[in-house]
Order: C-alpha cells, then sequence, then structure tokens
C-alpha cells in the first residue's frame, strides 16, 4: 500500500538525514585521523557505512511500497572535533537529533494509520537506543582518560576491533 505523499515526503527527509549522519560521521574520521588516532578513525568510518544501510532501509520500503524514494541535498557536515572527545560529543549530539526524527516519524506514520511502517519504525527505534548507549559510552571513556596519552591510545586501539562491514551488509 502506498504511502500518502505528506508520509512519503517524511520518509524522504529521514533519507536526506541518514546521508547527513553518513557524512557527519565521514568528516569526524578525517579530524580523529588528522590527529593520529587511527582506531577512532576506523570506528567512524564503520558509522557512517552504517548510516548509509539505514537509508537503504528507508529507500527500500519507499520502493517496496511503490513511492518515490529520494535523497535530496545533503549538506556539508558542520562539526566541532578538536579533540577526540568534542568528536564523539558531535556525534552523540547528530544521533539525538537522527532519534528525535525516527520518533516523529514514528508518530506521522501512526497519524496516518501506516501500519505496515511499524516494523521498519521499531527496528529504528531500537538501533538508536543503542547507538546514543555507544557513543556516550566512549564519551564516558574518554572523560576518564582526559589527558592521558597512555590511556587515549588503549581506548583508540580498542575502537579498531570494532567488525569490518560493508554499506550492503545486512545491519539487522
Amino acid at each position: 500500500m502506498m504511502l500518502g505523499n505528506e508520509l512519503e515526503d517524511a520518509f524522504n527527509r529521514q533519507i536526506l538525514l541518514e546521508f547527513e549522519a553518513s557524512m557527519v560521521y565521514r568528516q569526524l574520521a578525517i579530524e580523529m585521523d588528522l590527529r593520529d588516532l587511527p582506531g577512532m578513525a576506523a570506528w567512524l568510518r564503520h558509522q557512517a557505512d552504517e548510516e548509509i544501510v539505514h537509508a537503504n532501509k528507508f529507500i527500500d520500503h519507499l520502493a517496496d511500497r511503490g513511492n518515490h524514494p529520494k535523497i535530496g541535498t545533503v549538506p556539508a557536515p558542520q562539526v566541532a572535533a578538536g579533540t577526540a572527545l568534542e568528536c564523539f560529543t558531535s556525534a552523540l549530539e547528530h544521533e539525538q537529533k537522527v532519534s528525535a526524527a525516527i520518533r516523529q516519524l514514528v508518530q506521522a506514520a501512526e497519524e496516518c494509520h501506516d501500519f505496515d511502517s511499524r516494523p521498519l519504525l521499531s527496528w529504528f527505534l531500537s538501533e538508536q537506543i543503542e547507538e546514543e548507549s555507544t557513543i556516550s559510552e566512549i564519551i564516558g571513556q574518554l572523560k576518564l582518560t582526559g589527558d592521558d596519552g597512555p590511556g587515549l591510545l588503549r581506548l583508540d586501539s580498542g575502537l579498531s576491533q570494532r567488525p569490518v562491514a560493508t554499506t550492503e551488509a545486512d545491519a539487522e
């Protein structure tokens, strides 16, 4: 069953936001690479790839229902990341923005009685809880580490251990 125009537009805005999130993570990865923190950079690049998987889930949902997915214009990332802590704080702020948008999309779908979107949106609600929790944990560890170089390098090494996947990986 096709989505109405208003709900289709809301899903397309979410697609754009997921691509924007990917660009934010890419920029943050660059910032960590420039600070000689390759593990954090790798973790952030992986996260950028995961955001593309998320965008693809929304694209597939619209296309499967006979709607027209559109990406729109992805704005250049505006992030502050002078330190690793600032980097992950920026990441958390963006994830909170995405979480709020998902909740608004859930509300819009409910108002339109679009029950067919519930499984997808429920998955995203859970995913956003996980995303924010993971980044909050990293922020907590960065705060514990403070200016301790060896501690920061241990955390960087630990984050480099994240499994590698592609943008076409099944993120379920």
